[in-house]
């Protein structure tokens, strides 16, 4: 291409953009949805679905009344649980079936004197298993409370018998497992997928329904000009946003520190925002209506959230889906994006991804293009 013609299409691009950012502007809801997106969504995300163990109900079926017995349920207190309700034997059938507590403790008659004794006295611990996460962690909670206090009641410490071997924890990127500072930062990443996805959908559709796309067919303008613009328009806002909640919400209201490098992450996510604003493009060659390009973007999107990384690890999912997966470039940049702003990584450790994301994006802009010129081409017809 000529250095006139580069100009020239350049030119293009840009005004094409600038026409893209004043009808987001005059799109109230769109813009509303972004705004909250990146605000009152993040916030909402991140502190209103705990993962953590907090104030889970509890009541103690006591038939010992002995001084270990009321160590135990002393030592089952906020924020973990609720302060203990002591219930009969005959009730705990009942108030489980209702739901009212998460876990019922039966400490048996002659608790403490057998212990002392030397036996093992069982202690039965029901639990409401229909909350799957707050029930594996309540009974670890439960059990790890109870060997303590036991332990240190018949021996004076609270370590319970040597080991052959001892195990030194150390948690690293995270070290209180504060759910806020995953669930904060992984709602960003999650937001930036389903908006481009959406605005730059809403985009071409809304050319269509409107008509304006008739008007650009008769200017001097090339397919992947048209793309083009729509991908850095919309882009731009989402960037706005993105950089907005991770240096306001996340950082200030949240209070989650961040590893790495913000400038760093928000080159990375420039570059994803290509990538995805072609699947979002591609999209709205294939919808005809916003009804829908709402439905596509639903099949969508839910797949590449749940089987990124973002939600749950890939390791944990089935091989084949692992494979699947590779071809979407979501993966490569919730990989990288959990590798800067979680633990530090440079750009010495995320490049590979970074041009695999490039890599996949390619594939979908130039299938996007094929796509939308034989839309044109319809549209002309």
């Amino acid at each position: 291409m000529a250095p006139s013609g580069l100009m020239a299409s350049l030119s293009n691009i840009y005004r094409l953009g600038v026409k893209e950012l004043r009808s987001l502007v005059a799109d109230k809801v769109l813009l509303v949805l972004i705004i909250w997106a990146f605000s009152g969504g993040i916030y909402v995300a991140a502190t209103a679905s705990s993962t953590e163990l907090h104030n889970a109900p509890l009541a103690v079926v006591d038939e010992d009344q002995s001084p270990l017995s009321r160590r135990l349920v002393d030592a089952l207190y906020p924020p973990y649980f609720k302060i203990p309700q002591p219930i009969a034997l005959t009730d705990l059938d009942p108030v489980m079936d209702q739901g009212l507590y998460a876990f019922t403790l039966v400490i048996p008659a002659n608790f403490q004197r057998d212990l002392v004794a030397g036996h093992r006295p069982e202690v039965q611990l029901n639990i409401d298993a229909t909350n799957m996460s707050q029930s594996f962690i309540g009974a670890s909670y439960i059990q790890a409370i109870a060997s303590a206090e036991i332990s240190e009641f018949l021996t004076g410490t609270r370590d319970s018998a040597a080991l052959p071997i001892k195990l030194a924890t150390r948690v690293r990127f995270n070290p209180n497992l504060n759910g806020k500072w995953f669930g904060g930062v992984m709602e960003v990443i999650s937001n930036v997928t389903m908006l481009t996805i959406i605005l730059v959908g809403a985009a071409l559709i809304r050319e269509r329904e409107h008509g304006t796309i008739e008007h650009l067919l008769v200017m001097p303008l090339a397919p992947f000009e048209i793309m083009l613009a729509k991908i850095w328009a919309n882009g731009l806002a989402v960037l706005i946003g993105v950089t907005f909640a991770l240096t306001v919400i996340v950082q200030q209201v949240l209070k989650v520190p961040i590893a790495g490098s913000v400038p760093l992450f928000l080159g990375a996510a420039a570059m994803y925002l290509f990538a995805a604003a072609s699947i979002g493009i591609f999209l709205g060659t294939l919808a005809r209506s916003m009804p829908q390009l709402g439905l596509l973007i639903i099949l969508t999107i839910i797949p590449l959230q749940l089987l990124s990384g973002g939600v749950t690890p890939r390791e944990s999912m089935p091989e084949l889906v692992q494979n699947l997966m590779l071809a979407a470039p979501t993966t490569y940049f919730v990989r990288l994006a959990q590798a800067i702003l979680y633990r530090g990584a440079g750009l010495d450790v995320v490049w590979v991804d970074i041009l695999c994301m490039l890599g996949v994006g390619s594939v979908f802009f130039v299938a996007a293009l094929l796509r939308f010129r034989t839309s044109v081409t319809q549209t002309q017809v």
